[in-house]
């Protein structure tokens, strides 16, 4: 992403305000807060105008631990407060880290489906850092959950997120698409959040939509490849999503606090444990998301039930 060196890694952060600007009303120190990526937002195109359900980001603003800003692995990180968020008194720090962007991200594909309480939406990558967020946002929505991933781990998150039907995407289209329409009186589901990177991915989330569906496409593949007959013969219209406003946030945190909606996380201490982080990440056996702790003694103040 044009990302320039040096620069402070990741995008993801969680803490307690040290110190505000001049400029900030809406916070002070002492209040715990969930980091946004977003940072110093230009204020004048139409993203930054909202309205709140049509913004996607503003694309002349720097991103933390990305592009133009530095991020969270620091025992310091200056943040934007438009794109802050006060965090409830049920919503840890190791919670929210991870919801920063991936709960941002995946909220907001849920929300874009646009679906009722009792509609059938499906997440294709639903055992990952992003679909395991999903699979409980959806639920605490009210709507019934299809979960399809392939990979043991991630199997098991589906399920354990509350998934009404989990499928296993190593049977083939063929047997996926049929698991699928016996639980939606042989339709598919309403809408599909894809969030697999996988080269099938995209087509799979088509193929287990009814006609004139919706599928939001999260993941970001070099190319995503659909099938003519599925845009054309059933109508299934696609969407691409990336990440939720600010305003959004609020509600997303909100909704994690009275649904107890958890994050499956894989905690290190200390950058000096960056390395063994990485080797999971990369060995695709980590189950949900990794987080680097950088000051214990806020985590251990929590542990003591003050906050």
């Amino acid at each position: 992403m044009g990302t320039k060196l040096p620069c402070t890694g990741s995008h993801e952060g969680s803490g307690t305000v040290v110190a505000v600007g001049s400029s900030v009303k809406n916070f002070q120190a002492g209040d715990r807060v969930m980091a946004g990526i977003i940072y110093h937002p230009c204020g004048t195109c139409g993203d930054c105008r909202g309205p709140e359900t049509f913004t996607q980001y503003c694309t002349n603003a720097a991103y933390c631990g990305v592009k133009d800003a530095d991020g969270y692995f620091a025992e310091y990180a200056r943040i934007d407060s438009r794109w802050a968020a006060k965090l409830p008194d049920k919503v840890s720090f190791e919670t929210a880290a991870p919801l920063s962007c991936a709960g941002c991200t995946v909220y907001k594909g849920v929300l874009l489906a646009g679906l009722k309480k009792g509609e059938w939406l499906a997440l294709v990558g639903s055992g990952g850092g992003l679909g395991h967020l999903g699979v409980q946002f959806a639920k605490a929505l009210g709507l019934n959950v299809v979960g399809v991933d392939a990979r043991g781990e991630g199997l098991d998150l589906t399920r354990k997120g509350g998934a009404d039907l989990v499928v296993d995407a190593r049977k083939g289209d063929e047997a996926v698409v049929k698991e699928v329409k016996k639980v939606t009186n042989g339709e598919g589901v309403a809408a599909t959040v894809n969030i697999s990177d996988a080269k099938t991915a995209a087509a799979t989330s088509c193929a287990i939509t009814r006609m004139h569906g919706t599928v939001v496409q999260v993941a970001q593949p070099d190319n995503v490849t659909i099938p003519f007959q599925e845009l054309i013969f059933r109508d299934i219209r696609l969407r691409g999503s990336l990440i939720c406003s600010a305003q959004e946030a609020n509600d997303m945190l909100q909704l994690v606090a009275k649904h107890n909606i958890s994050v499956n996380v894989n905690a290190f201490k200390g950058l000096g444990e960056m390395e063994k982080l990485i080797e999971l990440a990369e060995s695709g056996k980590m189950k949900g998301k990794g987080i680097v702790i950088m000051d214990q003694s806020q985590i251990d103040t929590e542990g003591n039930g003050v906050v």
